[in-house]
C-alpha cells in the first residue's frame, strides 16, 4: 500500500472549515491503496472552543501527527493570528522527520490556510516526493481587490497586503505542483490561464463531499436545536454556513422575493421563518448580524433570525434536519462551489439554491435529479436581481403546502458522487497517476 502525506493545519476538534477535507477524504484512502498520514496541529493551536463532537465524528484508525504552533496569544500582538504562519516552522520540522523514513509516496497539501502549501516545493526537492496541492478555496480572488474588512465590506490595508502575499505564495508554489485539486472546475481553468505549464499535469475537480456517516452520528444524538422550536407551527427555512461578501446581493434578492410575497399574501408571509446559522465563520459570539441587518432595512427583520458565531458541525446538521427547508445562497462569481451542498443534500431536506449559473454549486445540485431541489442561476450580477419573482413563488409554494423531504438514505444514494468513499477513491487515482514511474 502507498504512503500519503496529507497537510492539514485545521482537523478535529478544530471546527473550521478547512478541517473538513482531511477528516473526510482520509479514512476512506486505505479503500484504494494508500495509507494517510495526517500531519495537522496541537490542539493547544486552535483558538476558539474545540468541537468535541466532530472530534467523536472522526475516525480513530487515522494516523495523526501533530506538530507545534506558536501561541496565538502573544503572536496577535504583533497582527498575527493565521493557523498556517504560526504553525509553519512546526510543520516543516514535522514533514522532514516523517519524509526522512524514506516510505512516502507522494504528499498532498490542502489549504486554507495557504502558508504551508510553502513547505511543500522545497520537501519535493530535499526528498524527491511529488506533491499534490489542494485549493479549498482561491489564494487571489475578491479579497482585499473588491470586497474586504472595512466600512460597508471595502478592503482595507491589511486585506490589500493580505492578497499581495497570496499572490506571491501562488507563484513560488502553484507552477511546482505535480498536480492540483480543487473544489472549483472554474479555479482550475483560471490556474492553468495563468500558469501555462499546469496543461499538461493531472487536476480534478475535489468537491468537499461528506461522510455518510455523519448523517447517521448526527441523527442518533438528538439534542436540544437552540435555533428555533420546529413543533411551532411556522415554516422555518434555514440558511446554515458563511456568508460570504459576494453572497450578499443575492441575500437581498432573497429578502426582496420575501418582501414581494408579504407584500402580496401577508397572511401566508407570516408563517414564514428565515434562520441565518454561523455566518461569520467566527468561534467567538457577538459578530455582527450582516443578514439582519439587510432584513431590518428591508422591512422584514421580525422574519429573520441571525446567529454569526460558527456553530459545531453536528449541531449545524441538527439543525438542518430540523429545518422545513434549507437554502443555498452563492456568490457572483461563478467559480465559487458551496461547501455546504452535501450536508444539505444529505439532509433530505427541501433545498432552495440561488446562484451564479455556471457555478459547480449549481450543477451539482442539478446532478441531483430531485424535484425538491429548487435551483435558480443568474448569468452575471446584472442580472440577480431577475431572480426575485421566482424566489417568492418557491416560498410561496412552501408555504402553502409543507414540502416534503426525502429520508436521508434516500437522498445519499442520489448523490453518491458526494460521498467520501466515491470522492477518495478519485484522489487517489488522481495520486496513482503522479506516482507513476514515467
Amino acid at each position: 500500500m502507498k504512503r500519503l502525506l496529507f497537510v492539514s493545519p485545521h482537523y478535529p476538534p478544530d471546527g473550521a472549515a478547512g478541517t473538513h477535507r482531511a477528516r473526510v477524504l482520509a479514512p476512506y484512502l486505505p479503500r484504494h491503496g494508500w495509507r494517510p498520514t495526517v500531519l495537522t496541529v496541537n490542539r493547544e493551536a486552535y483558538e476558539g472552543s474545540l468541537d468535541l463532537e466532530l472530534e467523536q465524528m472522526a475516525d480513530d484508525g487515522v494516523e495523526v501527527i501533530r506538530a507545534s504552533a506558536l501561541s496565538a496569544t502573544w503572536t496577535r500582538r504583533l497582527g498575527v493570528g493565521d493557523l498556517g504562519l504560526r504553525a509553519l516552522p512546526g510543520l516543516r520540522s514535522a514533514a522532514r522527520r516523517e519524509l526522512a523514513r524514506g516510505d512516502y509516496d507522494a504528499i498532498y497539501v490542502t489549504t486554507y490556510p495557504i502558508y504551508p502549501a510553502l513547505l511543500a516545493p522545497s520537501l519535493k526537492r530535499e526528498f524527491g516526493v511529488p506533491f499534490v496541492l489542494d485549493l479549498q478555496d482561491p489564494w487571489v480572488g475578491a479579497w482585499g481587490a473588491s470586497v474586504g474588512p472595512g466600512t460597508a465590506g471595502a478592503p482595507n490595508l491589511k486585506s490589500r497586503i493580505s492578497r499581495t502575499v497570496a499572490a506571491v505564495i501562488e507563484r513560488r508554489v502553484v507552477p511546482h505542483a505535480d498536480a492540483l485539486t480543487s473544489v472549483s472546475s472554474e479555479l482550475l481553468d483560471s490556474l492553468r490561464a495563468t500558469y501555462p505549464v499546469l496543461e499538461t499535469r493531472p487536476s480534478l475537480e475535489l468537491p468537499i463531499g461528506l461522510d455518510p456517516r455523519d448523517i447517521e452520528l448526527a441523527s442518533s444524538q438528538p439534542a436540544h436545536n437552540p435555533f428555533f422550536d420546529s413543533a411551532d407551527g411556522m415554516c422555518h427555512v434555514s440558511y446554515v454556513g458563511t456568508l460570504l461578501p459576494l453572497a450578499m446581493d443575492v441575500v437581498r434578492v432573497l429578502f426582496e422575493g420575501v418582501r414581494e410575497l408579504r407584500r402580496t399574501d401577508p397572511a401566508l408571509a407570516a408563517r414564514l421563518r428565515l434562520h441565518f446559522i454561523g455566518t461569520s465563520n467566527q468561534a467567538q459570539p457577538g459578530g455582527p448580524e450582516r443578514a439582519r441587518m439587510i432584513a431590518r432595512e428591508m422591512g422584514i427583520g421580525d422574519l429573520v433570525t441571525e446567529h454569526p458565531a460558527r456553530v459545531p458541525f453536528a449541531a449545524a446538521l441538527r439543525a438542518q434536519l430540523a429545518s422545513t427547508a434549507l437554502l443555498i445562497l452563492g456568490s457572483t462569481e461563478a467559480r465559487y462551489t458551496a461547501s455546504k451542498v452535501a450536508p444539505a443534500l444529505a439532509s433530505g431536506r427541501p433545498i432552495l439554491a440561488i446562484a451564479h449559473a455556471h457555478s459547480d454549486a449549481l450543477r451539482q445540485l442539478r446532478d441531483a435529479n430531485d424535484a425538491t431541489v429548487q435551483v435558480i442561476g443568474f448569468d452575471d450580477p446584472a442580472s440577480v436581481r431577475a431572480c426575485v419573482e421566482p424566489v417568492s413563488q418557491v416560498l410561496r409554494e412552501w408555504l402553502r403546502v409543507s414540502p416534503t423531504s426525502r429520508p436521508p438514505a434516500e437522498r445519499l444514494a442520489m448523490m453518491s458522487a458526494l460521498t467520501a468513499p466515491v470522492l477518495a477513491g478519485r484522489l487517489a487515482g488522481l495520486l496513482d497517476r503522479v506516482t507513476e514511474p514515467s
